[in-house]
């Protein structure tokens, strides 16, 4: 969980908590901005290398032919196909047929989603002697999912498999002097263009106390300081930060890893295994200065030292689908923080409810909401009628604080003595609403990053994963965002028909701050979380009714001072 992540979790649950103990007492997706290949050429850069042997010294002496024209073919299948250009022996683009580029299916119109690697072309090696990372390549053998290359050089077998999955097997030729420092490409990730885009770079260290995973836009490390603005929190990219940062920068990182992912919003490009073991990678990212500064693209290469001369590697092309990612054992690329242990299985929910009601994502919204609030019943009703018995004895409280003001301690002890009397728990209605905020910021961190809801349309809305954007050209603020309004005015209402207990100017003016509070904060995030709380109001709203119908309980009760008896001027006294 990024830091803006952090900030903005706290914030609600602050925010919910200091409400509960108070109660208690449509823009179509642009292309994808592609990387500058001169800004990127930097990281094609390698140190010197070793002294060839004189059989290749004498062959690189050799005036050089012409280069051939350029080849690709296309290989893989329904989830996956990628363009294999001959120039590298790797992989120039790649397309998920069943992610459309922009809104709706995919069509002639609205082509299937692509990954441009061209600036940075994935499984590229550099730092060999010999071996150019454009070097011209030969075809000798093609299939619907592999292809085989071959130069003088290096023989390798490109395939894809299931899952997103493409493999590499390369077998260099006697001669070719592989001892040094030589690198691979994990290829490039580009910024969208929408305010809530996300870009950065995750990796898996192993070490003699264990494995874990590093976001490199988060935590301490020589890379962090060139992901800054990439991951905006629903705000633009651009910033204080981010002002004055070069537009092309690298680091590298010199602590070996086991896997290493370049990732956008919804989509992850990543070296997932490898039969070498590396020492660290390398990162460059280029930024926008006419857009704010905002990042455009980052690529990354994993570096090698004296590896062997038969190798392994195996990439993930594809979505950020936990169902995915967790067989990978890459499940910490979501990023859910200390929420996961909640946010996977909201996850898990919303696809099994996609799954019987396949027409929209924001109906698995809405059923997700429908059971969380199903699963609260019970504290909700017992936070109620807690709140209910706390405004009830209202008038007896503000007696003893009259009487005993000067007495701070004999205050305590007549106070509890009236809970005790009246069967009081002054926790109760505030400690089973705690509970819920957990849930509440693990929603928050699903609906808005859910790869599922890229693009899903519901009722009027055009993409959950995205606010509203209605009548762009006419409101200011990107449009117009209904479900936002909607959420303050259900929260407004909710906070009007809700037991309060305290000081009632205090109350009135959080019952207008708090729902104007929200509705800034949720303005521009994903209709999803808008849909999801508003939703959740509304069922809120229908529960305390009923619970009042069942308690017959008048919405303010008003009760009158007792008469003194006796035994009340004794304690008096």
């Amino acid at each position: 969980m990024n830091k803006q992540e952090k900030i903005i979790s706290l914030a609600i649950g602050i925010l919910l908590v200091w409400c509960f103990f108070r109660s208690g007492g449509e823009k179509k997706e642009q292309p994808r901005e592609e990387a500058p290949a001169a800004a990127v050429a930097q990281e094609r850069e390698t140190p010197a290398a070793p002294a060839e042997p004189a059989a290749v010294a004498q062959e690189r002496e050799t005036p050089a032919a012409p280069k051939p024209d350029e080849q690709t073919v296309e290989i893989g299948d329904a989830n996956l196909m990628i363009s294999v250009t001959t120039w590298g022996a790797s992989v120039k683009k790649a397309r998920l047929p069943g992610y459309a580029k922009g809104p709706g299916d995919v069509s002639d119109s609205n082509p299937a989603l692509e990954f441009d690697y061209s600036p940075a072309p994935l499984g590229a090696l550099s730092g060999i002697p010999s071996i150019a990372h454009d070097a011209p390549y030969e075809i000798v053998e093609k299939g619907d999912r592999h292809v085989v290359l071959k130069n003088a050089y290096l023989t390798r077998r490109i395939s894809v498999g299931d899952g997103y999955k493409v493999s590499f097997d390369d077998v260099f030729a006697d001669g070719v002097p592989l001892s040094g420092e030589n690198r691979l490409s994990v290829g490039v990730m580009s910024m969208g263009p929408k305010d809530n885009d996300t870009l950065g770079i995750d990796t898996w260290k192993s070490g003699d106390k264990g494995g874990g995973v590093v976001h490199h836009d988060d935590d301490d490390t020589t890379v962090k300081p060139l992901l800054a603005g990439a991951t905006p929190g629903g705000c633009s990219c651009g910033g204080s930060d981010v002002q004055g940062l070069p537009p092309l920068a690298s680091a590298e990182d010199r602590s070996p890893v086991e896997w290493l992912a370049l990732k956008d919003r919804f989509f992850v490009t990543a070296l997932t295994g490898s039969s070498e073991k590396n020492q660290g990678f390398s990162a460059t990212v280029v930024r926008d200065p006419s857009k704010g500064n905002r990042l455009s693209c980052v690529t990354a290469s994993i570096i090698f030292s004296n590896a062997g001369r038969e190798r392994h590697f195996d990439f993930f092309l594809g979505p950020k689908k936990q169902s995915v990612l967790w067989d990978l054992g890459m499940k910490d690329v979501m990023e859910f923080g200390m929420w996961r242990w909640i946010c996977y299985p909201v996850v898990w929910l919303l696809e099994t409810f996609h799954r019987f009601v396949p027409v929209s994502y924001g109906w698995a919204v809405v059923f997700l909401t429908v059971l969380v609030r199903l699963l609260f019943w019970p504290l909700t009703r017992k936070s109620t009628e807690g709140m209910r018995k706390m405004q009830e004895i209202q008038p007896l409280m503000k007696e003893i604080q009259a009487k005993y003001k000067d007495n701070p301690q004999r205050l305590q002890q007549e106070t509890w003595a009236l809970y005790r009397e009246k069967k009081v728990n002054p926790l109760s209605s505030c400690l089973p609403m705690l509970v819920q905020i957990p849930v509440f910021i693990a929603l928050f961190n699903v609906l808005r990053s859910a790869v599922e809801l890229r693009y899903a349309p519901f009722l009027w809305i055009g993409d959950l994963s995205e606010p509203e954007h209605l009548f762009a050209s006419w409101f200011p603020f990107g449009g117009l965002n209904i479900l936002p309004l909607l959420m303050a005015l259900t929260m407004y209402l909710q906070s009007k028909l809700t037991p309060t207990a305290g000081d009632q100017s205090q109350q009135r003016m959080m019952t207008v701050f708090m729902p104007l509070m929200m509705l800034v904060m949720f303005y521009n995030f994903a209709s999803a979380l808008s849909l999801y709380w508003t939703l959740s109001q509304v069922l809120s709203i229908v529960q305390m009714y009923m619970i009042r119908r069942e308690t017959k309980a008048a919405e303010t009760v008003v009760v009158e001072p007792p008469v003194e008896t006796r035994q009340m001027r004794r304690h008096g006294n």
